[in-house]
Formats: structure tokens, C-alpha cells, sequence
């Protein structure tokens, strides 16, 4: 599930300009959402995947989208070759300013932290977590099983008393069932599993 708080730096808000994007490729329904701001990006479109709204994030969302196609074709790539050009087009984007994202097809998801991330694992044992901004506490040891397992990521930790991960600006990740499966910095491919 990809959820997106928005604050408009671009586009009036409106139903067109809400976060997240969709758009359908190689069979897979893509999701797309943005947090950051790219005040001059204005790329060409080649009709393949065409903005609705008027937001920097769905231009960036296409222009990723279109990029892929361009890249790969009709054929869907391998996981590899497919994280690493996204690697590439992420930093591409942050050169140009803040392009914090989320990016999935539902059978995973590829995170990029431009300047803010932080995401956290939960399993069991699970235990109580703690909301930062509203006196609640959610106990997931009474809406989880001990088989669950899921991985949130935000751009600020969202509670007090979980030991979130931040990610170091420049680095894109790859979520699997919950897990991290492998990441990517500016300087080196880490590989977890």
C-alpha cells in the first residue's frame, strides 16, 4: 500500500494532482509517489505516458515510466538490470533537486531518498508503536499474526518508541515481503539477503 500526505510545492489540488500516480506497463499496474520538489523539470513526452495533473511528481513519475520503456521496450527486464537503471534515473532527478519517491508494481517496492527517509521492519514478536504527533498507540500484537511481516517507510519516522533505519541521501532500496532485499548509494550496490 503506497499512502501520500500531500503538501503542494506544484498544481492546484485536485483530484488529478493526488499522489499515488498510476499507470499500467509490461502487465503491471505501476504506483508512484513524491515527496520533493523539481521546480524546472519540464521533459519532453513521447505519448507513451502523458501527466494529467500539473504536478513535478506525476511529470517525474512518466518521464520514469517513458525512460523504462525507452530502455527496455515491450519486454519486462530482469530485476537487476531494472533496479540498476533506476538507480541511474534517480540520480539523474536529484541532481536537479529533492526527489524523495516510492515506486512500486505491488510485488515490490523501489524507494529513492534524496535528502529524507526512514523506514522500519515489523515482526513478531511484534510489540506496541507509539505515534509521534497524536497521543495513540496501536499494539500490533493484537492485529497481527507471528507470520506478518511488513516494511514502512516515511519520510520522517512516524513513531517514538521503534528504532526506525534512515536512509543515507543518495541511496534507493528495494522492499520484498516486508524485507529489505537490497540497496543502492551513490558510491557502492549493497546486496542484504
Amino acid at each position: 500500500m503506497i499512502a501520500h500526505i500531500r503538501k503542494a510545492t506544484q498544481g492546484v489540488v485536485s483530484l488529478e494532482n493526488t499522489h499515488p500516480f498510476q499507470r499500467e506497463m509490461w502487465g503491471h499496474y505501476w504506483v508512484f509517489a513524491h515527496n520533493g520538489n523539481l521546480e524546472n523539470f519540464q521533459p519532453e513526452f513521447d505519448g507513451s505516458f502523458i501527466p494529467v495533473g500539473n504536478t513535478d511528481s506525476e511529470r517525474i513519475f512518466c518521464w520514469i515510466m517513458q525512460s523504462l520503456r525507452k530502455r527496455f521496450g515491450s519486454s519486462y527486464p530482469d530485476e537487476n538490470s531494472l533496479f540498476d537503471y533506476i538507480h541511474s534515473l534517480a540520480l539523474e532527478l536529484a541532481s536537479q533537486g529533492e526527489v524523495n519517491f516510492l515506486f512500486s508494481n505491488g510485488n515490490f517496492l523501489i524507494c529513492h531518498c534524496s535528502t529524507k527517509l526512514s523506514y522500519i521492519v515489523r515482526k513478531a514478536p511484534f510489540t506496541q508503536a507509539r505515534l509521534k504527533d497524536q497521543d495513540l498507540t496501536v499494539d500490533f500484537k493484537d492485529v497481527t499474526t507471528a507470520n506478518d511481516k511488513v516494511a514502512v517507510i516515511a519520510t520522517i519516522p512516524l513513531t517514538d518508541n521503534e528504532a526506525w533505519e534512515t536512509l543515507q541521501p543518495g541511496t534507493l532500496a528495494l522492499f520484498r515481503d516486508g524485507d529489505l532485499q537490497e540497496k543502492r548509494t551513490t558510491k557502492e550496490w549493497i546486496k542484504t539477503k
